[in-house]
């Protein structure tokens, strides 16, 4: 009979079955082959309200356990083809199993995910039934999110936002703000470099003419100056007043080395040397002796 249920009821997903008896631990739900030994327990402990017989009860069906199909009245509160930012309950070697309301996780694959995630990460997913019809998660959410987001039009330039890291391109990272915008944050613009679901406060430095914006980690040019300066200053220090770092070294040796653009890294050296604590000789930068 397990091969009957198996084949009509599966677990990991939603069905509206009807409530036919009553034991001490709760209600059956009529599994639909004809045999009463196949109906699915509905334990009191996962009913939201009373259930009487001959009730229509929607829930989530799942293993117990004992590997028993049981339902739960907690359904997942996204619906399919939504997406939501969850957390991320465990992970495994085929996968993760993400927290969506429902009395348990729903599955995640490993070919759903973007990057490498863990236990409490939250991270942007879209709700769907694999081929089999089980409910599962994937990390593909660009076409919903696009659907859900709305223009940056008339926002302006300096503007804070706060927005969650979906996915990476090929030049920097999106994100989707809590205004709904999609943003663009560009590697050159990054402080560090945050992860996949991760929340972030960045500002706003353009907006397309298709709604998009264009944001940065870093502060505006002159407060970034003062800090990049000091940025200068303390690898100066550490290295005995002198490094092989000057307007001629590339820019990806100035990224990887002090994670701001070469135009960040040569504004900063001049306000150093205009204001006479540093000075360069032969591709080197020496910090003066004050």
């Amino acid at each position: 009979m397990e091969k009957m249920i198996s084949e009509k009821l599966q677990p990991s997903t939603v069905r509206v079955l009807k409530a036919v008896r009553e034991s001490e631990i709760g209600t059956f739900l009529d599994a639909g082959t004809g045999n009463t030994s196949d109906d699915i327990l509905l334990h009191k402990q996962q009913q939201t309200s009373p259930v009487a017989i001959g009730d229509e009860v929607k829930v989530f069906l799942y293993r117990d356990p004992k590997g028993r199909l049981t339902a739960s009245m907690r359904v997942p509160k996204m619906r399919e083809g939504q997406v939501a930012r969850v957390r991320v309950i465990n992970t495994s070697r085929d996968g993760a199993f993400v927290d969506v309301g429902a009395e348990r996780g729903i599955f995640m694959p490993f070919a759903g995910m973007r990057g490498r995630v863990k236990e409490g990460d939250l991270v942007w997913v879209l709700l769907y039934s694999d081929k089999s019809g089980r409910l599962a998660v994937t990390m593909e959410v660009e076409d919903a999110l696009r659907r859900a987001s709305r223009s940056a039009e008339g926002v302006e330039r300096g503007t804070k936002v706060t927005g969650s890291l979906y996915n990476y391109g090929d030049n920097g990272a999106f994100l989707f703000t809590k205004e709904r915008y999609i943003a663009f944050l560009h590697f050159d613009e990054m402080t560090y470099r945050p992860k996949v679901g991760e929340e972030i406060e960045v500002r706003v430095t353009f907006v397309r003419e298709d709604g998009r914006i264009n944001v940065s980690m870093r502060q505006q040019k002159e407060l970034a100056m003062d800090t990049d300066a000091e940025t200068i200053l303390a690898m100066l220090t550490e290295r005995g007043g002198k490094m092989p770092y000057s307007d001629d070294t590339s820019a990806d040796v100035i990224k990887a080395k002090f994670q701001l653009s070469k135009s960040a890294f040569k504004r900063a050296l001049g306000r150093l040397m205009k204001s006479g604590k540093i000075e360069q000789k032969d591709g080197w930068t020496h910090l003066k002796e004050q």
